[in-house]
């Protein structure tokens, strides 16, 4: 049986999936860091905690956000950040530019490919280096 919270997924695996397949799954690896992040820390009260989800996992706050953690990404992860920002959108919501919206993109493949790789460890330093002050 597959263990989804422990991955260890093979780089030749990895190579071939698209950058918006890691994206899809960053994003939500990235949001149930936010969600856990908000509960732990008090950041919200309780009835304010979507609102407050929804401020730190849309992309203007996630494109602001990952300007934090560039210069800590080893080439492997600058490059995969950077492939996932030059992933042409389908569209681009009104409240971000489209730069906003292809970092966005970005670090949300970033996390994805950290996570399919079970390093959860990095995703713990990069997240912690994005929240460390708000955007």
């Amino acid at each position: 049986m597959t263990d989804y919270f422990h991955l260890d997924m093979p780089r030749e695996e990895l190579l071939n999936l698209s950058s918006l397949g890691l994206a899809h799954l960053g994003d939500s690896v990235f949001e149930v860091m936010i969600r856990s992040w908000l509960c732990l820390s008090g950041k919200a009260k309780a009835k304010d905690l979507h609102r407050a989800t929804v401020r730190y996992v849309a992309a203007p706050a996630q494109a602001a956000m990952s300007q934090r953690i560039l210069p800590m990404l080893t080439q492997e992860e600058s490059d995969v950040f950077r492939r996932g920002r030059n992933t042409a959108p389908h569209s681009v919501p009104k409240a971000a530019s489209r730069g906003e919206y292809q970092t966005a993109t970005a670090l949300e493949a970033l996390f994805g490919w950290l996570y399919l790789q079970g390093r959860t460890q990095r995703l713990n330093e990069l997240f912690s280096a994005m929240v460390s002050e708000e955007p």
